[in-house]
């Protein structure tokens, strides 16, 4: 039994930063690949960025947050991180947590998603 929970969401300006948290239950969080997604009112989903289940944490993002969001990962807290910089008002979505056994970290095959958290980024 796997469940994860977002945290972190909130309203930010353009141009700030904020750092999302997905905290996962059990004990095989460190044999888990995991991915942050996100989704925007009348959009679908989309990925934003994946870490691979392996030491040292091979990561993969998207191509519209390259250089600004960085994923990361702290198997000793059971924890995925994705630390938001240079924010922009096109980021505000709905952010989702995904943990699975995955061979492509951007697909959409995880089998245990979190509830959500908002980021709202204003101008």
């Amino acid at each position: 039994q796997v469940q994860l929970v977002e945290s972190g969401g909130g309203l930010v300006q353009a141009g700030g930063s904020l750092r999302l948290s997905c905290a996962v239950s059990g004990r095989t969080f460190s044999r888990l690949a995991m991915g942050w997604f996100r989704q925007a009112p009348g959009k679908e989903r989309e990925f934003v960025a994946g870490i691979s289940s392996w030491s040292g944490g091979t990561t993969y993002a998207t191509d519209s947050v390259k250089g600004r969001f960085t994923i990361s990962r702290d198997n000793a807290k059971n924890t995925v991180y994705l630390q938001m910089n240079s924010l922009k008002v096109e980021d505000t979505a709905a952010y989702y947590c995904a943990a699975g056994y995955v061979e492509r970290l951007e697909s959409g095959e995880y089998a245990y998603w979190g509830q959500g958290t908002q980021v709202t980024v204003s101008s």
